[in-house]
């Protein structure tokens, strides 16, 4: 058997890291250049890798889940992150470009239908585009479920995880004053686009480093700060999105659009103790989705790199390989 086919793949067992083989920016025509790689077999099953955040950006370890022996692999830094400028940006910037983003690319690389595979943020939009183009989804893999609903962010910056990291939390809220600590989405708003670029940067080091420790089981809540122009993409990115409901028409709106995608199979993988994104949410997305399969998996939280996350994941795209 091969050790890759095997129910208990470890984490070493991800593919050897790889090279792309094409590289380029895109300008999308209204101020924003898009990085797009691709990697793998050239003329592979598509898979596009939607990344988290918004405004988390790509890792050359992203490429790691897939054979690139069968698979063409699309890699591209959203809006104002990553490799695609102007960095940090918000100025036409919201999940209707994305959307339109990703047709483009589809266009330019001359795509007909991809594998889906999309984590955190990267689920939502990745749950977006196909209820927008159901025609160009071959399948959806998605992580750490997210549905962008007012339920989910009053979870995360409302006190539901401060409850389980109360010591990260009375951090994260220092330095909002009281009175504005009934909505810290909007309170964190006004310091990350305030214009004084020294409280932005405090504020966007914060926003980061709380999402950040309570990404994984085994980080033991360190809260530490990640490079400054990541967290300022990734704080003022995600914070427009959020305080703008991810510009979707109503809240709960994926959900509500979700027959759409139902013709379409789909793998959800949920790790059972995910703070940013509680299992509650892949549990609604699955129910009555017939052609989706749910892996809740033991001992895991939210991010990519957890070992039980990983092993599925691959797991999940050397199936689809086999089939």
């Amino acid at each position: 058997m091969d050790h890759r086919s095997g129910q208990k793949r470890a984490v070493e067992y991800l593919y050897p890291p790889v090279d792309p083989f094409d590289q380029r920016v895109m300008d999308m025509g209204d101020g924003h250049k898009i990085y797009v790689e691709q990697c793998g077999k050239p003329d592979g099953i598509p898979v596009l890798v939607l990344h988290g955040g918004p405004g988390g950006g790509c890792s050359p370890a992203m490429r790691r889940y897939f054979d690139p022996a069968v698979y063409r692999v699309v890699l591209f830094d959203q809006r104002g992150c990553g490799r695609s400028r102007p960095h940090a940006s918000v100025e036409n910037n919201t999940t209707w470009h994305l959307i339109r983003d990703i047709e483009s690319i589809r266009q330019v690389l001359g795509i007909d239908q991809f594998i889906l595979f999309g984590g955190s943020w990267g689920a939502t939009l990745a749950l977006i585009y196909a209820i927008s183009h159901p025609e160009r989804a071959r399948h959806i893999v998605l992580r750490g479920v997210f549905l962008a609903t007012q339920a989910e962010l009053a979870w995360f910056y409302g006190g539901g995880a401060a409850a389980f990291y109360p010591e990260l939390w009375a951090r994260f809220e220092a330095i909002i004053p009281a009175e504005e600590r009934g909505d810290l989405i909007a309170a964190y708003h006004r310091r990350l686009f305030s214009g004084n670029l020294v409280e932005e940067g405090k504020a966007a080091r914060l926003w980061a480093a709380w999402e950040n420790a309570l990404a994984s089981v085994q980080s033991g809540g360190f809260m530490g700060e990640g490079p400054s122009e990541y967290s300022r993409a990734f704080a003022r990115l995600e914070n427009h999105y959020f305080v703008n409901g991810a510009f979707l028409e109503t809240d709960g709106w994926i959900l509500q659009n979700i027959a759409k995608i139902a013709h379409i199979s789909a793998d959800i993988v949920q790790g059972q103790f995910d703070m940013i994104c509680p299992p509650v949410s892949a549990h609604k997305l699955a129910k009555g989705w017939e052609k989706a399969r749910l892996q809740i998996i033991p001992l895991a939280g939210h991010a990519l790199s957890e070992p039980g996350i990983s092993e599925a994941l691959v797991g999940v795209m050397d199936r689809l390989r086999d089939q």
